[in-house]
């Protein structure tokens, strides 16, 4: 397996992307597929592909925001028989990279919790949201934990954004090497 930059002119790989993403999330992806395959891939944006052999079993793409300095971490996804293999983990690492050589500073990413995935879907996030996140407790395999083990910290979140108690939950890294000036 090879972790590396996606082929933008590929068209079956362009192709395995689409229905990879429709698999995973049929809501989000099962309609007008090539307009969102063609914004994932757009020259600004990074796109990283984990290939076995002529098959892609892996993506993480990147959005710059905030100049060059902030990059939005969208969307990372694994094919089902390969979760759980360090193929996500190989994609963030391979993203971070190419994040911090192309000036960034911070990857940042929004993981939903729609389906009462963690302690954050149990009651007003508006009270006392810190000590909420503060004592989060994973109830059923919620992402934000793979995030966690690659260096993400929750640095907050949206209550309600996705329905009654169906928050979003916002984490970010570092991934820039803070430069000093020395006074002379």
């Amino acid at each position: 397996m090879i972790i590396t930059e996606f082929d933008r002119e590929s068209v079956a790989l362009r192709s395995q992307l689409a229905d990879l993403l429709a698999l995973t999330w049929p809501e989000d992806y099962a309609q007008d597929t090539t307009a969102k395959i063609a914004e994932l891939l757009s020259e600004e944006r990074i796109a990283v592909a984990a290939l076995e052999e002529d098959q892609l079993i892996g993506f993480v793409g990147a959005i710059p925001q905030y100049g060059v300095t902030g990059w939005e971490m969208h969307p990372l996804v694994v094919t089902s028989i390969q979760r759980g293999n360090r193929i996500g983990a190989r994609l963030v690492k391979y993203l971070e990279k190419e994040v911090a050589s192309a000036g960034g500073l911070t990857i940042y990413l929004g993981t939903d919790d729609e389906k009462a995935q963690t302690t954050l879907s149990e009651g007003d996030l508006f009270e006392n949201p810190f000590e909420q996140v503060k004592w989060i407790k994973n109830k059923d395999n919620h992402p934000f934990e793979f995030y966690e083990k690659q260096g993400y910290q929750i640095v907050g979140v949206l209550p309600d954004v996705n329905g009654w108690n169906k928050p979003d939950i916002l984490m970010a890294k570092t991934v820039g090497k803070k430069v000093t000036e020395h006074a002379s």
